[in-house]
């Protein structure tokens, strides 16, 4: 080390290049796992925490369920059915209305929006399912829903509300060609 450098125990060191140990002003305050890099930033090691269930909606099993009752109401009516499980913003029918103007085929899509945070729930319709879909269907599935997730069934709800939603749909529509 050279004549009138100091150093002191934790302290980081930086090496500059030229072979010789500096102490960086304020290193010994550093965090353990820690250290300034040669650029002037500070690098910070952190342990990786795998996500908890706790912090998914939904196991894969309820998922398969929630996919399973989508194609259903999608199979049984020819409707686009689809749920966004999430915040919504200020704004929330806004919001909704954007969603539901991203998916493929919108005007025959129904867009269930569900922000629990927010307590709130959008049933969006296109133009087409709205023919098949009445706002009055729509709210009473709303109301199922709503009671479900009251009660902390946040799967029970939308699988009801799915069921519900298609039910008032009715099914395909075939055209009879002799």
């Amino acid at each position: 080390m050279a004549a009138g450098e100091k150093t002191h125990p934790g302290g980081t060191m930086d090496h500059g290049g030229t072979g010789t140990a500096v102490e960086i002003p304020g290193s010994e305050n550093l965090p353990e796992g820690s250290v300034y890099t040669a650029s002037g930033r500070v690098s910070v090691a952190e342990d990786f925490v795998e996500p908890s269930p706790a912090d998914e909606p939904f196991t894969p099993v309820q998922l398969t369920r929630l996919d399973e009752a989508l194609t259903l109401a999608s199979r049984e009516t020819g409707l686009r059915f689809s749920v966004y499980l999430g915040d919504l913003g200020a704004d929330t029918g806004a919001r909704s209305a954007e969603l539901h103007g991203e998916l493929e085929g919108a005007s025959e899509a129904v867009l269930v929006a569900v922000s629990p945070g927010q307590r709130v729930v959008e049933v969006v319709t296109g133009s087409e399912a709205r023919l098949r879909l009445p706002d009055r269907g729509a709210k009473l599935a709303v109301m199922s829903m709503v009671a479900s997730f009251k009660e902390g069934d946040l799967l029970g709800g939308l699988l009801s509300g799915l069921r519900m939603l298609a039910d008032q749909a009715g099914g395909r529509r075939r055209i009879y060609h002799p």
